[in-house]
């Protein structure tokens, strides 16, 4: 994709943290941003951010893990600014805990933002900018969580998993299909956001009584402090993202030094050895 000026962008989870960088880029490119987010303050806070700024915007509060809300999103998005040309399936949350101890609501909540999010995103949003024939981008956020499987995080990395293979899958069908849109993943491992308090915006009707054990503390914990230890912070993120559209590069990470730990498990599978558990792994002479 070549062109951004007066082109649209959409942004979910889009108030904050690495969709408000992303969106904030794109913006300076001059293109058109609908921001889409569940938190209804934060949303409307970055809205008038963008307006005062000057840049064309439009906000919609978006449960993503429900289809009528993401449908009722592109509505708004075409019906204001006349279409979209990148999407950005970027809403997600961060639970962790011991893969047996997690309740169906804990699933149900994790899928449906994570997963079914970017779902519904592919499949109210694709066949419409497949029909306006013009250059076009898909950037699907997973994680480094997507391309490995540590301990505690088993719900986390499933879902993200899930939007690894999608997004490929999704590459594929594109080519085939002869489209002038393209797509990425992006992978990062720990940026400063809002990410690790994702709990703040869990439906009433998915919330666990479950009362939290000393481990399960103890994760997030140290959860919270990685994420606000990381050293790659959003906007260069978003830099990034950018790059990635422009060159329609697939596969985006912004860390490179997982990359041994993404190749351990890699090599784990083709020598059909036991899973490493590479955050414990001592580093080699």
């Amino acid at each position: 994709m070549k062109i951004f000026k007066d082109r649209v962008a959409v942004v979910t989870g889009g108030a904050s943290g690495l969709g408000r960088a992303m969106a904030l880029r794109f913006a300076r490119e001059g293109m058109k941003i609908v921001l889409a987010d569940i938190e209804k303050d934060p949303l409307r806070k970055a809205e008038k951010e963008f307006e005062e700024s000057g840049y064309p915007v439009l906000a919609v509060r978006t449960d993503v893990s429900k289809g009528s809300d993401v449908k009722a999103l592109a509505d708004k998005a075409f019906q204001t600014f006349g279409g979209v040309h990148v999407l950005c399936n970027n809403a997600g949350v961060a639970p962790g805990g011991t893969v047996w101890e997690q309740s169906e609501k804990d699933w149900e909540w994790t899928l449906g933002v994570n997963v079914w999010g970017v779902i519904h995103g592919i499949r109210t949003f694709v066949p419409r900018m497949l029909e306006q024939n013009v250059e076009g981008h898909v950037v699907n956020t997973a994680s480094v969580a997507g391309l490995l499987s540590p301990p505690g995080m088993a719900m986390y990395c499933v879902s993200k998993h899930s939007v690894v293979t999608l997004t490929e899958c999704l590459h594929h069908d594109l080519i085939e299909f002869g489209a002038k849109i393209r797509a990425s993943v992006l992978c990062p491992a720990f940026v400063p956001t809002g990410i690790s308090d994702s709990e703040r915006n869990r439906p009433d009707a998915l919330r666990d009584e479950k009362v939290k054990s000393k481990t399960d503390l103890q994760r997030e914990e140290q959860l919270r402090h990685a994420v606000k230890s990381g050293r790659i912070s959003a906007e260069q993120v978003a830099d990034l993202v950018f790059q990635a559209i422009g060159t329609d590069k697939f596969y985006i990470l912004p860390h490179q030094k997982i990359k041994p730990a993404i190749e351990i498990r890699m090599q784990d599978i083709l020598l059909e050895r036991d899973p490493t558990n590479t955050l414990n792994r001592k580093p080699g002479p």
